[in-house]
């Protein structure tokens, strides 16, 4: 293993994959009223092609991976491919993020199979607004009911992922920070980002500085290292809590600096930067018999194409893919 780096001195050593652009929610942020045209099941990768990528991957300075979608455990067999990758020595993190609707159903055979920890999708605490958020129905019970099965099973932490909105969610800052106090929840408030396909207005944006400002009547943020991951949030702790509170800020502080991930989507391109639409497409030829030199050689070239930042201060946001088909 040589390990990876792009043009900018960054290391390069987690992969992000979508195993499918299917979701049983349409998040407001994520996705247009009507959902999106579906890519055809013949144009997914199969398992035995994603492993096969990760395991090229891997043999460069890969070692973590998360599962996203769309929503993974849509997919049928999910199991399966955390049990392959699990069995790639260079591979010492699996993590999954979902929106928690299946988590209860499927949460011990992840464990079993070798999923490390999970991150939840859940913006509100409330059903009316979960029905609005999602335009989707009675799932919140069951959501819940699987973060307390993912913690129960072992996949912990359990990080709680929370796309704040102003007008609709931005409420509940207090409610989910008053979580990590008494019950030991890992927050992580988010600051929106547009998407691509957008129609209608988006609600207003609500930076993590606002965001912290809010908290403060429940008493002083003290920094704090996450527990395990390496991903872009700043962690803190409120006093006497169990549990944390982070801030993701892709808009307001952008942490592009000490970004070390690609992204594979459902349908085999890989994505240099979440925020551009270039990409290296990695199906076909894995399909017309590359080799594994070459196979390499290609997550090479999207390494080496990272870009140093986005570019959604100057107005620059993806406009070919939706996040539920990139992977979030």
């Amino acid at each position: 293993m040589t390990g990876l780096s792009d043009s900018f001195q960054r290391p390069i050593n987690y992969l992000r994959i979508s195993v499918t652009d299917r979701c049983n929610l349409r998040c407001i942020y994520c996705m247009p009223p009507g959902g999106v045209c579906l890519i055809s099941h013949g144009e997914i990768l199969t398992y035995e092609e994603i492993y096969t990528i990760a395991q090229a991957a891997a043999e460069l300075g890969i070692d973590k991976i998360r599962l996203t979608g769309g929503e993974p455990l849509i997919r049928s067999g999910l199991p399966e491919l955390i049990q392959m990758l699990a069995q790639i020595d260079a591979i010492d993190d699996i993590s999954l993020t979902t929106n928690g609707t299946l988590l209860g159903g499927y949460a011990a055979e992840l464990k079993q199979a070798g999923l490390r920890r999970v991150n939840v999708s859940l913006d509100t605490l409330k059903q009316d607004k979960f029905e609005l958020i999602t335009r989707c129905g009675n799932s919140l019970s069951e959501v819940l009911e699987g973060i307390e099965v993912a913690r129960a099973v072992g996949l912990n932490p359990v990080k709680l992922n929370v796309v704040v909105m102003s007008g609709i969610n931005d409420g509940e800052l207090l409610d989910f920070a008053a979580k990590t106090i008494a019950e030991e929840w890992h927050v992580r408030f988010i600051e929106l980002m547009p998407f691509a396909g957008e129609t209608t207005p988006a609600p207003r944006f609500v930076s993590a500085s606002e965001m912290r400002q809010r908290l403060e009547s429940l008493g002083e943020l003290e920094p704090c290292l996450p527990s395990i991951g390496n991903g872009p949030a700043k962690y803190f702790r409120l006093p006497h809590a169990k549990g944390t509170i982070g801030f993701i800020t892709p808009v307001s502080e952008h942490f592009c600096f000490h970004c070390n991930r690609l992204r594979l989507t459902s349908d085999g391109k890989l994505r240099p930067c979440l925020l551009a639409d270039d990409e290296i497409d990695l199906k076909q030829p894995l399909r017309s018999g590359i080799s594994s030199a070459g196979l390499k050689q290609l997550i090479e070239e999207a390494v080496a194409s990272k870009p140093l930042r986005h570019h959604m201060a100057e107005g620059h946001v993806p406009k070919e893919r939706p996040f539920s088909q990139v992977g979030g």
